[in-house]
């Protein structure tokens, strides 16, 4: 089992927490908010008195202490705040997804009970026009944005309670404040109740106790040193345990700053502007920026010479102590405000070529694994071990294991650890199908090598069995797939018998328009030169495979894939998307 080998702060709730953070980084920024242009720094103490006020006026104006409340909206330092104003008050926090649509979020406010929804304005007036659809009762409070947001236009009239107003009453009564901070939540019961984003079917509600979140923050904290000074830029959406674990709770642990990037067209400029020195992403973002460093490279004269001559300069020049990095690829890292020092990813898997580029470029990936069923993470790279091709080691305190592995030492993947939730909400036999003696089983699978470094293959719904008994890998194809320029996205699935009567592999793919434009030197190009584009990439990908795994049949498809909110693809339903042409044949050869 891994030991920590930093020291570590034992904190026993959330409420713990933010109360240890105030007092420690009590001269510190936990938020840098963006007003009319500006970033403007809100304190650990100031943070500490927001939560605590709303709490106060939560619990006293709507008897909220231990009821259900949903969170839904944009990244915020609101969402922050309400996060933990509802769990310290020993509530249950119910993030919801803010793409969904208004059926799936009605069903999860009925299904989880919740007494009321905190929402941001677009969400607020989505749920006023269509409030005769909700319980009478369900208080609707809203989340302001900052002055110099985009702001929706709501009747004044219409919005029950307001973020702002609810703060300035909890902070104007003492004897409510009082009461708030006397609350000592339990630990040890579900404080946070997710609905999983359902990639390979319906949705679950997993039940997270505070304890477990927070031996998921100690555990990681004993192995990756984040710093009072380090900086983070949030990207990702907050209602994912992913983003929410480790880019704001762990970050209010480390006493860091956190910032809120204004969309996805804004990144750069925001990265520029704020100047992080962490970066929390998935591998599907990860790769398209790779692209398009070095489709820049290659735009210059010389350009992608240089960048692979200077990406093996800079492995020379570290094996003599030289640190070459920053003169060689200072370009690619003041994109990313020039300080970063981290990039941290996981929730898919990655190319280890793109890995090992921004190792090269000066800005180490550190790859993870885990599930919203783990708080999440359990197994990562740290900042002893950071592998390409693998997602390390199981953090401290958490046992990991191969089930049944075959030939290959392939396995299911099973996880016994503190951070290992209750359970599935109101669902006793889903619940008993993945919990047993003590180890989740998780459903993907994957191997150990003799220094425990773990490796994923996929997930076991996904493995395709062939009559004669062989397992085929969707992911180890679409692998091959994704690291050539021409496709921008691919699924592999079961196709129908080939001419042995066996299982075929069929792909689906999402073609890169642009750079196949690009490769045909045209300014458009037909669905006949695109098929024959994507034949041939198919024809090389064959011929790193063993035959019985090569692509016979292929999909293209005019759109991007139907995907979670953390840029996974959601197979079942692309499974049943049939907005495709229809399917063009490969060749055998």
């Amino acid at each position: 089992m891994t030991t920590a080998f930093y020291p570590v702060r034992a904190i026993s709730d959330f409420k713990d927490l933010l109360m240890q953070s105030a007092e420690i980084f009590s001269e510190r920024t936990a938020f840098s908010i963006k007003k009319n242009g500006e970033y403007v720094g809100i304190t650990y103490p100031q943070f500490r008195d927001d939560v605590f006020a709303f709490g106060a006026a939560l619990n006293r104006l709507f008897g909220l202490e231990c009821s259900r409340v949903a969170l839904i909206g944009e990244n915020s330092y609101e969402w922050c705040v309400s996060y933990l104003a509802v769990t310290c008050g020993s509530g249950v926090i119910v993030p919801i997804d803010k793409d969904l649509d208004f059926d799936d979020i009605a069903s999860i406010i009925s299904v989880s009970k919740s007494k009321a929804i905190i929402a941001d304005e677009a969400k607020t007036k989505l749920l006023l026009e269509k409030k005769e659809q909700l319980n009478d009762d369900l208080i609707i409070i809203t989340m302001e944005k900052p002055e110099g947001g985009q702001r929706q236009v709501l009747d004044p009239a219409l919005i029950q309670f307001s973020f702002k107003g609810l703060i300035e009453k909890g902070k104007s009564s003492a004897e409510d404040l009082d009461a708030y901070q006397k609350i000592s939540p339990d630990p040890n019961v579900m404080s946070v109740l997710l609905f999983t984003s359902g990639t390979t079917g319906a949705s679950k509600g997993v039940m997270l106790s505070q304890y477990n979140i927070c031996s998921d923050i100690t555990s990681l904290a004993g192995v990756v040193k984040i710093n009072p000074t380090d900086k983070l830029l949030t990207v990702l959406p907050l209602h994912h345990t992913y983003q929410c674990t480790l880019g704001f709770l762990m970050m209010m642990y480390s006493g860091g700053n956190v910032a809120f990037s204004e969309g996805l067209r804004y990144i750069v400029q925001n990265m520029q502007e704020f100047k992080p020195t962490l970066f929390l992403t998935v591998p599907l973002m990860l790769e398209k920026i790779h692209k398009r460093i070095i489709k820049a490279a290659s735009q210059k004269h010389g350009g992608k010479l240089a960048l692979t001559f200077g990406k093996a300069i800079s492995g020379v020049g570290a094996a003599f102590g030289v640190n070459l990095k920053e003169r060689l690829f200072g370009e690619i890292q003041k994109n990313f405000g020039g300080e970063l020092r981290m990039i941290i990813t996981g929730a898919a898997a990655i190319s280890p070529t793109v890995v090992k580029d921004f190792q090269a470029f000066g800005l180490p990936v550190y790859i993870g694994y885990g599930l919203t069923e783990c708080s999440p993470l359990v197994i990562g790279n740290n900042d002893r071990i950071q592998l390409p091709d693998s997602v390390g080691v199981p953090l401290p305190g958490v046992e990991a294991k191969i089930l049944n592995p075959d030939s290959d030492g392939v396995g299911e993947i099973a996880i016994k650890g503190p951070m290992v939730m209750l359970g599935y909400y109101e669902n006793e036999e889903a619940t008993a199908e993945v919990l047993q003696d003590g180890w989740l089983r998780t459903g993907d699978l994957g191997t150990v090598d003799d220094e425990g470094n773990f490796r994923i293959a996929g997930r076991s719904k996904n493995v395709i069995v062939t009559k004669t008994g062989k397992n085929i890998y969707p992911e180890e194809v679409e692998y091959h797939l994704n690291i050539n320029p021409l496709i921008a996205e691919s699924m592999v699935v079961a196709g129908n018998e080939d001419d042995d009567g066996d299982t075929s592999v069929r792909a689906k793919i999402f073609p890169d328009i642009e750079a196949i434009k690009e490769k045909l030197k045209l300014q458009n190009v037909t669905k006949e030169q695109i098929s024959k584009v994507v034949q041939d990439v198919i024809k090389e990908v064959n011929k790193k495979l063993p035959r019985y795994k090569n692509i016979k049949s292929f999909d293209i498809r005019e759109s991007e894939f139907v995907k979670t909110t953390t840029h996974k693809i959601k197979r079942f339903a692309n499974i049943l998307d049939n907005d495709e042409p229809e399917t063009q044949e490969e060749e055998n050869e």
